[in-house]
């Protein structure tokens, strides 16, 4: 059988479902998720193995129109790199809504830089949430007026959260994969470090805990990181901007630091398959995330 490979961006506004989508499609969570938009900051690869196929799924922050401070731009950039080469386009819209930043994501990377005459990219439209949509019968007519939008290969309606016509998804996308030999490992699912999933399993944490208290502006950054046989030490910096920020975020006598801790260790030692110690610093950086330089500190702007 002829081997398959390729990168297959997943694409679409913020908050629509990209990193719920790709967890399912690799079997094992890679991507954080929460409902709060802008949850995904990196530029992600989860990498899935089937057979003679090789599938390179990029994960990317949502695309968005609002470019005020550094954090954004560099959101929006990081989205940008990683549509840049690949062989397929899996965009994500929400099914029943359409947005300004939809339209921003179809005239500035769908139309104008994804299908160039140069390089075409095929663009296959998943139409999310569907398990959502109480009269299925408005269903129809909005997958019609969606097509009309642009020259998609395919419009699937899918559910990522329920795992809905996703086979149909992926069948579609290898069919679309050039014939190449694979270029990972079988056994490797992401190109991303321990240390580095350990900080965004932390930053989950605190999303979910504080919900609409959470500060956009924090980020999390690991210290120090040792991995020995039956035990990884873990030390980790969360950066907030003000003083405000750092009181919510350890909570009244530091219980909610210490639940912060408690529910990412957790899925450390599952992630790891060993006992992890794990310490929680907070630290004020007044401005932070609208400063370049220490953008690029934190590992923004790689």
């Amino acid at each position: 059988m002829e081997e398959r490979c390729g990168y297959v961006a997943i694409i679409g506004r913020p908050n629509v479902g990209k990193s719920t989508l790709l967890n399912y499609l690799l079997g094992q969570k890679l991507s954080i998720t929460s409902r709060k938009p802008q949850t995904t900051r990196h530029r992600l690869l989860g990498i899935k193995t089937i057979g003679n196929t090789q599938i390179i799924y990029v994960d990317t922050p949502g695309l968005h129109q609002h470019q005020h401070n550094a954090m954004n731009r560099y959101l929006n950039q990081a989205a940008t790199r990683s549509i840049s080469g690949v062989n397929v386009i899996v965009w994500l819209i929400e099914a029943g809504r359409w947005t300004l930043d939809d339209d921003y994501v179809l005239s500035t990377y769908v139309q104008s830089k994804i299908n160039n005459p140069k390089s075409k990219v095929p663009v296959i439209l998943g139409v999310n949430k569907v398990d959502k949509i109480s009269n299925k019968a408005t269903l129809l007519p909005y997958l019609q007026e969606m097509a009309l939008k642009h020259k998609f290969v395919e419009v699937i309606p899918i559910s990522a959260r329920q795992g809905n016509n996703l086979v149909e998804l992926e069948e579609k996308v290898i069919s679309l994969l050039p014939q190449s030999i694979k270029l990972f490992p079988e056994d490797q699912f992401t190109d991303r470090s321990e240390r580095f999933l350990c900080a965004e399993i932390i930053r989950e944490k605190l999303i979910r805990r504080l919900g609409a208290e959470l500060p956009y502006k924090i980020t999390v950054q690991i210290e120090y990181f040792e991995s020995k046989k039956n035990l990884t030490k873990i030390s980790a910096l969360i950066w907030v901007e003000r003083q405000g920020q750092k009181i919510i975020v350890i909570g009244k006598k530091g219980q909610g630091l210490k639940a912060t801790g408690e529910a990412a260790r957790k899925e450390m030692e599952e992630m790891l398959s060993c006992k992890v110690f794990l310490q929680l610093w907070v630290k004020i950086k007044q401005g932070w995330c609208d400063d370049e330089r220490t953008l690029q500190q934190l590992g923004y702007f790689e």
